[in-house]
Order: C-alpha cells, then sequence, then structure tokens
C-alpha cells in the first residue's frame, strides 16, 4: 500500500479499500467463516461496523522514556473476527501483527490475554506515517494510513 502522503487530510485516517483482495494480504492461506448471527462479537460481519466506526483508533503511537512505541490495543480489543492485521511504517515493507487467537469459548473472547504484545517499539521520533491492512475473516480487506499527529497520544 505503498502511495504518497500528500492525499491523506492531516488529523483523519483515510478509508482507501474495503474488497477481497489487496496488495500484501495472503488471503489464500485462510478460509471463509461462517458469519451466521451467534449473538456475540465473534464475526467481521459483527466487528466491521465497529472497526469502521473506530477507525481513527485502530492504532496510536507515543513517544516514552525514549522510542516510540506503536500500540495495536485497539485492533486486538476486536482481533475477534479477523484473520490478520498488517502494518507498515513509513512507506516500509508490510510486517504481519501477531495477534493471539480469539476465544470463542471464553467468558470474554475479544479480552487480551495478560501475556499479548500490545505494541511495539521504534526509535524516538522515527514512526512518521503507519498504514494497516486488516484481513477479516470473510476474506475482505479494509486498509488504512494514518499520519503520526493524527496517531499521537500524549
Amino acid at each position: 500500500m505503498h502511495r504518497s502522503r500528500a492525499a491523506i487530510v492531516p488529523g483523519m485516517a483515510l478509508v482507501l479499500a474495503l474488497g477481497v483482495a489487496a496488495a500484501g494480504i495472503a488471503q489464500g492461506q485462510y478460509a471463509k467463516e461462517d458469519q451466521s448471527p451467534t449473538g456475540k462479537f465473534l464475526t467481521a460481519s459483527k466487528v466491521r461496523p465497529i472497526l469502521e466506526a473506530t477507525r481513527g483508533n485502530w492504532i496510536a503511537v507515543r513517544a516514552y522514556n525514549g522510542q516510540d512505541l506503536l500500540y495495536f490495543t485497539h485492533l486486538l480489543s476486536w482481533r475477534c473476527g479477523l484473520h490478520e492485521i498488517r502494518f507498515s511504517i513509513n512507506d516500509g515493507p508490510m510486517q504481519v501483527f501477531a495477534h493471539p487467537p480469539c476465544d470463542a469459548q471464553a467468558p470474554a473472547p475479544a479480552a487480551i490475554p495478560d501475556d499479548a504484545t500490545i505494541y511495539l517499539s521504534y526509535p524516538l521520533g522515527s514512526v512518521q506515517a503507519v498504514d494497516i491492512e486488516l484481513l477479516y475473516d470473510d476474506l475482505e480487506v479494509a486498509e488504512g494510513a494514518f499520519l503520526r499527529k493524527a496517531i499521537q497520544i500524549n
């Protein structure tokens, strides 16, 4: 998803695509999951509307203790319904953010496990732009591009 950032409105996440194909997402290794209603937020059909409505919160960056910390907490909270989270820093190569599986049998399936990685560390000031690709469990893809000042927390 390498593109010019000039088209991105500062302070706002931009919807770039929602479809069944996107650069970099390895859809072939995943199966489309049943989207039948269960009354729980465990499938793409349930979590997509929430993630789309909260797009500006997908990720956050924080300067802390001499480092940039890139947080994926919000996406982890809605990981049920996602097969894969991919990201790129400053137009670099796409990487997979490994996330814990959704435990549908747990009392709170979306709860983030205590041992889950919720952020990644980078040199201070180095994270200026982040691209995100989400592969939902119905094999649709959502993408977003974020500038630092839109996702920076203090």
